[in-house]
């Protein structure tokens, strides 16, 4: 068996979930530039803050798992989003309803503990 072929599986699960992740959130970036901004804030930290940080999680760490560049610390900001969507947004919600957001918690998750693979930017260093 290939040895390469755990590493080419960490590929295509980052490129996957990132890429899929980057339509949920690419969008709300429009949300940033409306008045008054309209956003959950299931924390009471206030709209905007909690949309810049659902922006963290679901744009920029995305980006950067893309890539593969610091995957595991990137993939924490992304675990907490969805995390947060599945459990505090979605808590009343039936299981249909959150399974998109416990999908992705489950996928970032193994990319938190494994990391990116040597098909990255990560992996160019070793």
């Amino acid at each position: 068996m290939n040895k390469n072929f755990p590493d080419l599986g960490l590929l295509i699960l980052r490129i996957g979930f990132a890429s899929l992740m980057l339509t949920h959130g690419i969008p709300k970036i429009n949300s940033l530039f409306e008045s008054p901004i309209k956003f959950a804030d299931p924390f009471g930290i206030g709209e905007t803050t909690s949309l810049i940080l659902t922006l963290i999680g679901e744009v920029v760490a995305p980006i950067l798992i893309l890539i593969g560049f610091k995957t595991k610390l990137a993939a924490i900001p992304v675990v907490i989003t969805m995390f947060v969507a599945a459990f505090v947004i979605h808590a009343s919600d039936p299981l249909n309803v959150k399974e998109k957001a416990l999908l992705y918690l489950f996928g970032f998750l193994v990319l938190l503990f494994t990391g990116s693979g040597k098909y990255s930017v990560d992996g160019f260093k070793k």
